[in-house]
């Protein structure tokens, strides 16, 4: 991946009515980011207010900007916020050359913000999209103000057994047989799946909610594209996960700059918790907010706790600022915070 490339041109239109169109919510809109073999649906809320920093959020895998609806409002005092739906995701045709990697997303991702001049940008992400921009945040720091990460997909040694089938789904074949064994299932049962995995408690999804997330489920299903997208994404997760030295994903973070927020919720089924620890030792300015209830997408049980945590990540920075990578990390747990030193050990490890 280049850390150099020259901004592309860019198309940004209001999204107008089409076939299975994504919801919505109130003060939302949507806008159309139109690269040479790219197409990026990115979500936003019009405001008044002028001169905020801009803010980036990225969804993880099977996601979309949606992800962010709840978030958004919360922090659009504070940044100017967009969400965008990664290739293949959400309101995003897949890419012109069927690249599902994680450096292909994360190129995806960086040819917006360069053509676009956004950055640098509050960066926050979750699963998938942790390790797009842990990755992005490596190679372009120009690029990353402040970066947040819930729940990141960086490697485990032993993943979690609710992981399992995103593993699975990354080999040849798999999707298709999953397509085939699941077709009676309905869109409600898949959801209820989903919501089982994802959440630390589904009982805090609304009716509403519920509901909303099954239509989202019929959309997707009808997408042609829906399960190649999803199954490259794995693939390309594994891959990345396998990847050593300057590629490796834990490498890279020990490159980031940026002050850095890391979530992680004690019942998430997918990312272990107990590699929170490891990650506040591997970003050099890291600071650990652990959510025991929470499962894997904090952001949408738990959003008034996240938008607060990185309001305040963006006020100790002033406002953007790249900190100064002093290399303590601190921990927060239903309001304590605790300071660990690893400066020696990140002088150890460099």
């Amino acid at each position: 991946m280049s850390s150099t490339e020259l901004p592309e041109s860019i198309a940004a239109t209001a999204a107008g009515p089409r076939v299975s169109a994504v919801r919505i919510a109130e003060g939302e809109r949507l806008r159309c980011v139109t690269l040479p073999g790219l197409t990026l649906n990115v979500r936003y809320r019009p405001s008044d207010r002028t001169g905020l920093p801009p803010a980036l959020y990225v969804h993880g895998l099977g996601g979309s900007s949606q992800n962010w609806s709840a978030v958004m409002p919360l922090l659009e005092d504070v940044v100017d916020g967009e969400a965008v739906d990664l290739p293949g995701f959400g309101d995003s045709p897949p890419p012109d050359d069927g690249n599902y990697s994680v450096t292909a997303h994360t190129r995806a991702v960086i040819r917006m913000l360069d053509a676009g001049g956004r950055g640098p940008v509050h960066l926050i992400a979750n699963s998938l999209g942790g390790a797009v921009a842990t990755r992005l945040a490596a190679v372009r720091p120009d690029l990353v103000a402040t970066l947040t990460l819930i729940s990141p997909a960086l490697p485990e040694l032993r993943a979690q057994r609710g992981a399992w089938p995103t593993a699975l789904l990354a080999l040849p074949g798999v999707a298709s047989l999953f397509t085939r064994m699941t077709r009676d299932w309905t869109a409600e049962q898949r959801v209820r799946g989903v919501l089982s995995l994802c959440y630390g408690d589904p009982g805090r999804v609304t009716d509403e909610g519920f509901r909303n997330a099954v239509e989202e489920m019929e959309r997707r299903l009808r997408l042609p594209y829906f399960w190649d997208a999803m199954a490259r994404s794995a693939r390309g997760i594994v891959d990345a996960y396998t990847l050593g030295g300057q590629q490796g994903l834990w490498r890279q973070a020990e490159r980031v700059l940026a002050p850095t927020l890391l979530v992680y919720g004690g019942r998430d089924q997918l990312v272990s918790f107990r590699m929170a620890r490891r990650a506040a030792a591997a970003f050099r300015d890291s600071r650990l907010l652990t959510l025991p209830d929470a499962g894997h997408v904090a952001m949408m049980e738990y959003p008034e706790t996240v938008a607060q945590a990185v309001r305040e990540l963006i006020h100790e920075t002033g406002h953007g600022s790249h900190g100064t990578g002093h290399g303590k990390s601190r921990e927060t747990d239903h309001g304590k915070t605790h300071e660990t030193d690893h400066e020696t050990d990140h002088e150890n490890r460099s």
